[in-house]
């Protein structure tokens, strides 16, 4: 039996956040991931790099707009609420409790993460290029 083939630059079992690397909220989303994931579970690329296209064309996700966070894990792909359930899932208390939300109907819990994601910009800003990573945490993003 053929094992199935992984998406390109990943290892098998690699978990890997894609974010809006222009977006001032996505930004501190994935600052406050480095932070609080001590066991470094998480990889982090933003849809703008070479990694986060190849990423979003392989889930065949639009490559020139990008409405929702994403994760890629050992069970596939997962956008909006989901993702993001999943994520805090992983992280130590008292994130992890915030996993408890997933009780919430998933498409009132879309429609809400929608809201946000949609409007990001106008509400938190976003910067005029993509913000690299420092020195420090540039192990934690996928790279050519």
């Amino acid at each position: 039996m053929t094992e199935p083939s992984l998406p390109p630059g990943l290892s098998a079992g690699e978990r890997v956040v894609l974010f809006d690397g222009v977006c001032k909220l996505c930004n501190g989303w994935a600052r406050f991931l480095i932070r609080h994931d001590p066991t470094r579970q998480f990889r982090l690329a933003s849809v703008q790099s070479v990694q986060g296209q190849a990423l979003l064309a392989w889930y065949g996700l639009p490559t020139d707009r990008f409405d929702t966070m994403a994760l890629i894990d050992e069970a596939g792909l997962h956008v909006r609420s989901t993702a993001l359930l999943r994520i805090l899932s992983r992280l130590p208390q008292p994130w992890r409790a915030l996993r408890l939300l997933r009780l919430v109907p998933r498409p009132l819990r879309d429609w809400c993460y929608d809201r946000i994601a949609l409007n990001r910009y106008r509400l938190f800003g976003r910067h005029a290029v993509c913000l690299l990573p420092t020195a420090d945490h540039a192990e934690r993003f996928l790279h050519d």
